[in-house]
């Protein structure tokens, strides 16, 4: 298992304890988007800057928990943008926001075309149910 950029294996412990907790208390359901994207060589370095640029804009809205930009160690030209957010309204939400569109959509817009949005999973705790949801 990698460990999120700064965190120590305690740290991470630690943190999924606390939101096993709060999701188990508050019935809030962590969500994980991951974006892929295929670049080549020679627009790694503007793509880099964009996407930094993305992360910063999704990482100032509200419902943000954390997130990276990475790059495939086997594979440099596949990167993604990771974020991680207290449920999957505060992520649709925050595509919703004018900055969001300005600065990230058009990068978003070109990543590889497959679903992103995942729950996490952590024990004892049920999983999403096919079902229409509330932005909540």
């Amino acid at each position: 298992m990698s460990l999120p950029q700064g965190c120590t294996p305690w740290e991470v412990r630690f943190d999924l304890h606390h939101m096993m907790k709060r999701r188990q208390r508050d019935s809030v359901t962590a969500v994980i988007v991951v974006s892929r994207f295929r670049v080549a060589e020679a627009e790694a370095e503007a793509f880099r800057d964009h996407a930094e640029l993305a992360h910063a804009t999704l990482a100032a809205c509200a419902g943000y928990l954390r997130g990276t930009v990475g790059r495939n160690v086997d594979d440099p030209q596949l990167w993604s943008i990771v974020t991680w957010w207290e449920n999957v309204g505060s992520y649709r939400r925050a595509l919703s926001s004018y900055d969001v569109k300005l600065h990230a959509v058009p990068l978003l817009s070109q990543a590889v075309d497959e679903p992103s949005a995942y729950e996490t999973v952590l024990p004892g705790v049920e999983l999403n149910v096919d079902r229409a949801r509330s932005l909540d």
